[in-house]
């Protein structure tokens, strides 16, 4: 258990919204800044209280070294108080939260603004390096034939950059995309394409039913005179039928992952406000809930959607608490087979045994209880934010239901998962 007690104060995150539309035109470093400028205004803290600000980011811009230092003087926290910039992949706005309880513990901290931002509409092109090389050459060219020279060296190739986000999407170790991984576990685990359009159909159903519940996380976005106040992955009136017409993509011939059972490519941010219960009484705070423990645990890469499974096998160890002690879970739907995989293998006495090296399965997990407000599928998943936005929209859900604790998991390219345990207060 938790040697010291973090709070969750409060939090906001912008509206999430997918890549190449209303926020695109928004670099990572302003939707942070207005995630934060948006946490502050809403909680009336001074900024000169704040010890560190720490926040999460797979895919940071070229041009905004140590975005969380960015977002930070942007946001107007004084120039005296840290900023670090995190990244554990899908978990960085995870990792932001859990390395403030961290800092705290170590007495390097009592107050933390935390949270996670992605601008997928950003991610680079990157050209080849016959390319920079030839470019290089150009621009050291001093004569007018030497320019000539340079510029006829060029290929058609050339001019084909590799595109950065697809590039983020893939293992380098075991050289495949999340989306291979993915069919992995559908082949492995004999889910069939109408369970994960099922599954996919369900989490844009309850997103869409969750509309005014989940507007109340989100803070207005500015753009042209025009605010944006609502998420806009989700599809209106999504049927089944409409998701069985969708061709797979990452295995046309013999697939079963889809853009409509995956999650959508979006940009969004989440900002947090976390410090030690102490301060909070000290202020005067009423917050949220707190934090009772955490995990993360590593896993085979080209398995990585089943991260979750070990993630929250390894925080029952540390916490005492097994799945029947939520009364709500949040897994990050990366894919619809990958959530399905992971309760598939939660109830596996085979699994516990020979993979987790445990006596007895990890448990069920009920569909009640699981994305009760829809997931990455229907929302979006920004992935330095998303695990962020799950400890925001978990907190607010106990709190409106009256209930005492969240589970929220994530698998994390790479072979990772992560899983938090947080209580309501």
């Amino acid at each position: 258990m938790m040697k010291k007690n973090l709070v969750i104060v409060d939090g906001v995150r912008t509206p999430f919204c997918k890549a190449g539309t209303d926020l695109a035109g928004l670099a990572a470093d302003e939707l942070g800044r207005i995630a934060v400028n948006a946490l502050l205004t809403k909680t009336g803290l001074d900024p000169k209280l704040v010890s560190e600000v720490i926040i999460g980011c797979v895919g940071q811009p070229h041009d905004s070294a140590n975005l969380g230092r960015v977002i930070a003087l942007r946001a107007g926290i004084p120039e005296s108080v840290p900023a670090i910039t995190v990244s554990r992949n899908c978990a960085s706005g995870m990792e932001s939260f859990t390395q403030a309880y961290e800092k705290m513990c170590a007495g390097r901290g009592e107050v933390f603004v935390v949270g996670g931002v992605e601008s997928m509409s950003n991610y680079p092109f990157i050209y080849s390096d016959s390319a920079k090389a030839r470019l290089t050459r150009l621009s050291r060219a001093k004569s007018f034939g030497h320019r000539v020279k340079a510029l006829l060296s060029f290929r058609p190739s050339d001019f084909k950059p590799r595109i950065a986000l697809q590039m983020g999407l893939s293992d380098p170790v075991c050289g495949l995309n999340m989306g291979e991984t993915a069919e992995i576990l559908a082949r492995e685990g004999g889910i069939t394409r109408e369970a994960q359009d099922a599954f996919a159909l369900e989490s844009n159903h309850r997103a869409e039913a969750a509309t005014e519940k989940l507007a109340e996380e989100i803070c207005p976005v500015y753009i042209g005179g025009k605010a944006i106040v609502r998420d806009n992955g989700v599809r209106e009136n999504q049927t089944l039928e409409a998701l069985n017409k969708l061709r797979p993509v990452f295995d046309r011939q013999n697939g079963t992952v889809t853009a409509g059972n995956a999650s959508q490519i979006t940009d969004g941010a989440v900002a947090l406000l976390v410090m030690s219960e102490d301060k909070a009484e000290e202020l005067g705070l009423k917050p949220l809930g707190r934090l009772v423990g955490y995990a993360y645990a590593g896993c085979e890469p080209s398995r990585m959607g089943l991260g979750p499974v070990y993630a929250i096998s390894r925080a029952e160890e540390e916490t005492g608490l097994s799945l029947s002690s939520a009364d709500l879970i949040e897994i990050n739907e990366a894919f619809a087979v990958q959530v399905l995989a992971v309760m598939k293998a939660s109830s596996s006495e085979k699994f516990a045994r020979k993979v987790l090296g445990r006596a007895y399965p990890v448990g069920e997990i009920s569909t009640d209880q699981l994305n009760v407000n829809g997931g990455g599928i229907a929302l979006g998943h920004p992935v330095g934010a998303t695990g962020a936005r799950l400890v925001l929209t978990s907190l607010k859900e106990l709190r409106r239901r009256g209930q005492q604790r969240a589970l929220i998991s994530l698998c994390v390219g790479g072979g990772q998962g992560a899983a938090i345990w947080l209580e309501a207060l």
